[in-house]
């Protein structure tokens, strides 16, 4: 076997070194697992109300101030975006870069009304459909983060409670 060099010593020195500064880390964010976990849950509600409520002012945006128009679908739509074409009252040809709102079934090259704000055309939604379409899978989604995040922390803070020999919180 041959002796260690002094690299191989250097490089286990900065290890340990890194180690040591992270330990400290370490216990903190296993210290406070629990309220981490109720964090993100928190973080997940927070962000579907944020959702919901920019919808809903959208929604309040093109219902102030509307126009209707037939829209064409178009190809290179997304998961997170679908596109449309359509003319509005001036003449002017738009292409929303947010795509239409609540665009839930619709085919690349389909003719669709859409409703659309007079003010600022690039606020556009599929007509008749509106901010409640889309609660229903936002409030299941914030549901769901409760129902598997709260559970977690609670088992947390229970195993931390029984390791300290102190009863559950």
């Amino acid at each position: 076997m041959t002796p260690p060099t002094s690299e191989d010593v250097a490089g286990t020195r900065a290890v340990d070194e890194l180690a040591s500064l992270l330990r400290p880390v370490r216990v903190t964010l296993a210290r406070r697992s629990a309220e981490i976990v109720l964090g993100l849950a928190v973080l997940i509600t927070v962000l579907v109300g944020f959702a919901i409520a920019g919808a809903a002012v959208d929604d309040r945006a093109i219902t102030a101030n509307p126009a209707t128009a037939q829209a064409e679908v178009l190809d290179g739509s997304s998961f997170t975006r679908t596109l449309v074409r359509f003319t509005v009252a001036n003449g002017e040809v738009r292409v929303p870069e947010r795509g239409v709102f609540y665009p839930r079934g619709l085919q690349p090259g389909s003719m669709i009304p859409v409703e659309y704000d007079v003010t600022d055309p690039d606020l556009v939604r599929v007509a008749g459909r509106s901010a409640f379409e889309r609660m229903g899978p936002l409030l299941l989604a914030a549901l769901g983060g409760w129902v598997l995040l709260g559970p977690l922390a609670w088992a947390i803070r229970r195993r931390r409670a029984g390791r300290r020999g102190a009863p559950a919180a």
